[in-house]
């Protein structure tokens, strides 16, 4: 069979790329994903049953990516959400971010943006440089969880009789011979031909698209990984600042060994959850418009750029999780005030805690068996730093939970318009190591399907 334009991975990446070929239309196009529809994605976790470790994960694979069941921000700034910036000048990727955006309200993003009171931010830049920490302030729309999917949705009634959608059938490989693409091979044996592929895999997909890469013997650098935990709080202890920002982001370089701490996935009266990645359960969160609960919750996370010899940051993530899922069966949760006691958390403790776990299947324990020491002396001087600037957060019942981990460490060669050294294959969003949010992933999308529609004298700018 055979294809002008094959799309691997459903995820905002794949289907910004969708969406931009089917407006020009006079491609043949298909879009393929290990994962279920969109109608058919439901993660047992979220209905209370624990993380069964569905395979592939309903969370991350399927119509929508990760980001279907996200919290669903869009941050409106070419400074954070990933390194397209560095493949794009800055004028064209603030063009593609505002294109990027106005599609995401066409299909049901809402209006109100946060992150525009100048003054207030004003405030809160001046407190946070007073404990070390630097704030930056971004345009973020919210979308909500349950919205999030609404829109994921739409974006796939769009696409109806214009592009073909395969879900199920996950790619085995990128078929490449005597150096000219061919298609992939998906699993069972079938080949699909095509012209143009573009590997839009997400996070889910890193591993596998790094094996790929090497198969292919195309050239990869590593991004810094992400290993840290996510924090639990009352919603109050930072609503100040999330009403004014919805999500705040901070960054902190450590005293004790100069490493980059940053919070990341902000979630206002959210709730904390698991996820299922390549064998291993770690946490994240999630927040709806019109489910709120009395706790917030985000990620701080410790980067590391490793150096030679060591070559696989993505294996180093999996094993810290791993260790994790050894001693607690899943995800960790440990009081704050017994981490720093030098004890392991209980039910018993947890209960007579003033902030009540939103993730009711992690497992009371000690993050300090999990997370090695430079880790938590970087998260430890972090939650101290915050406490300047929201008071409470390094409460003694703050929850940590364990670990989470974000795999988007391996970054292939690519050219400014994302392809690789083999001719019409290009590698866009999160899982090839060049976004890390929806913004930038859609974007991604959005600039190399007007490559392949300027190739095919398609594309009128």
């Amino acid at each position: 069979m055979k294809h002008d334009v094959i799309v691997v991975g459903c995820g905002p990446a794949g289907i910004f790329t969708a969406l931009e070929l089917a407006s020009y239309g006079g491609l043949d196009v298909v879009m393929l994903d290990k994962g279920k529809d969109v109608e058919h994605r439901r993660c047992p976790a979220n209905r209370g049953l624990g993380c069964v470790k569905c395979n592939p994960c309903n969370l991350l694979s399927g119509w929508g990516g990760s980001g279907a069941f996200s919290d669903g921000k869009l941050t409106l700034s070419s400074e954070v959400g990933g390194w397209l910036n560095e493949y794009l000048g800055k004028e064209e990727l603030d063009s593609l971010i505002n294109y990027v955006d106005e599609l995401y309200v066409k299909f049901g993003a809402p209006n109100e943006v946060y992150g525009v009171d100048m003054d207030r931010i004003g405030e809160f830049k001046h407190k946070a440089s007073l404990a070390g920490l630097k704030l930056i302030p971004v345009k973020v729309r919210h979308l909500g969880t349950e919205r999030c999917v609404e829109v994921v949705k739409a974006m796939r009634r769009a696409l109806e009789g214009k592009v073909e959608v395969k879900t199920g059938i996950e790619v085995e490989e990128i078929i490449v011979e005597e150096g000219k693409l061919q298609g992939v091979r998906v699993k069972g044996g079938e080949v699909l031909k095509g012209k143009y592929v573009v590997v839009a895999p997400g996070r889910s997909g890193a591993a596998w698209l790094k094996r790929e890469a090497e198969r292919l013997g195309l050239k990869l650098t590593n991004n810094p990984v992400d290993v840290g935990v996510r924090v639990e709080i009352p919603a109050y202890v930072m609503e100040h600042l999330s009403d004014v920002l919805y999500e705040p982001k901070f960054i902190y370089y450590s005293k004790t060994f100069d490493d980059k701490v940053r919070t990341f996935c902000f979630n206002p009266h959210g709730e904390v959850i698991t996820e299922y990645y390549d064998g291993v359960v770690t946490v994240n969160g999630q927040s709806y418009v019109d489910r709120r609960t009395d706790n917030s919750n985000f990620a701080l996370l410790v980067s590391t750029s490793f150096t030679e010899p060591f070559k696989e940051p993505i294996a180093y993530g999996r094993y810290i999780a791993s260790l994790a899922n050894l001693l607690g069966g899943g995800v960790i949760v440990q009081r704050l005030g017994d981490l720093k006691s030098g004890r392991r958390s209980t039910w018993d403790r947890i209960k007579r805690s003033s902030v009540e776990p939103t993730l009711k299947t992690a497992t009371p324990g000690d993050i300090s068996f999990v997370l090695p020491y430079r880790y938590l002396t970087n998260i430890l001087e972090m939650l101290k730093a915050l406490d300047q600037v929201a008071p409470g957060v390094y409460s003694n019942h703050t929850l940590l939970y364990g670990v989470e981990v974000k795999f988007y460490s391996s970054r292939l060669e690519l050219s400014s318009k994302l392809e690789t050294k083999v001719n019409n294959l290009f590698a866009i969003g999160d899982g090839a190591g060049i976004t890390r949010g929806l913004v930038q992933a859609s974007a991604s999308g959005v600039w190399v399907a007007r490559e392949i529609l300027r190739r095919e004298g398609l594309y009128k700018a």
